[in-house]
């Protein structure tokens, strides 16, 4: 047993499973758009399409269809082996979001849009407005994660506060939670709830290009972890999530099974998720 590889043990304990889901696509309508912070927009869905709607996992995912200006969102057909039945000069414009609230009772979905790019899907969240429609699709699975770990580290920029912020609702009062997170200033700074006990370390990039600081390799190196068993979460630009991921593990030793570092962005390429791994 390596330094960073959790014990083996018999006991049902910090359980992590993927969960598959059937694929299903909605359309629904917006009910209502609020700023979060200046630069997070939080636009609430809803419709009769949500019935059945599952999604277990704080970082999970679910793909949007942008529609054209002035249209509503038409679904490309897909085939028997997963892939879009479209000419690919014709493909809708397609991004990956968190899923950050679901309400069953009142069939209402939010997702947080991060306006720091200037993509279709931001173009289309600015200008939304109540009865405009979108389409989505998923999740196709969830990343499922004990809430039984001592502590969680959540850390990451902007497009991570999503999966945070559900994932501090989730935590028990028996659970220890630090959150690391790079946001361009104070004013993006958002409040946070959970039953855990939390320590915040906001980081701010000022007027530098969000991706290319060292200020949270930096904070996790620093860092002091608390003891017990604990479960890290990152999510951020992708090679800064790879590095982040490489201190944790190479530099703090921390087990490989308990830790997730997921790129939710790629500088100049759009459309883009990657996962962190050996």
């Amino acid at each position: 047993m390596t330094e960073n590889t959790p014990p083996d043990t018999t006991e049902k304990r910090h359980r992590i499973e993927r969960v598959r889901h059937e694929l299903k696509r909605r359309l629904l309508t917006v009910s209502r758009v609020q700023n979060v912070t200046p630069q997070m927009l939080r636009v609430t869905l809803s419709g009769p399409d949500l019935e059945g709607f599952v999604s277990l996992g704080y970082d999970d995912h679910i793909k949007i269809l942008v529609p054209a200006p002035g249209e509503e969102p038409a679904f490309p057909e897909v085939g028997p082996d997963g892939k879009l039945l479209i000419d690919p000069a014709k493909r809708p414009s397609m991004r990956d979001y968190t899923p950050r609230r679901y309400d069953a009772a009142s069939q209402e979905l939010d997702i947080d849009f991060a306006l720091h790019d200037a993509g279709p899907a931001t173009e289309w969240a600015v200008n939304a407005k109540p009865g405009d429609k979108l389409g989505i699709g998923g999740p196709r699975g969830s990343f499922v994660v004990a809430t039984d770990f001592d502590w969680y580290l959540l850390a990451g920029d902007e497009t991570a506060l999503p999966a945070i912020g559900r994932r501090l609702e989730e935590l028990p009062a028996t659970a220890k939670a630090l959150v690391v997170v790079e946001v361009a200033g104070p004013e993006e700074e958002q409040a946070m709830t959970s039953k855990a006990a939390l320590t915040t370390l906001w980081l701010h990039r000022g007027s530098e290009p969000a991706g290319t600081t060292a200020k949270l390799d930096e904070a996790l190196r620093e860092l002091a972890l608390p003891a017990g068993d604990g479960y890290v979460f990152i999510a951020c630009e992708t090679l800064l999530a790879k590095r982040l991921r490489a201190i944790m593990v190479e530099e703090r030793n921390h087990p490989k099974a308990w830790i997730k570092a997921a790129g939710y962005w790629k500088k100049g390429q759009a459309d883009f998720h990657e996962t962190h791994g050996d």
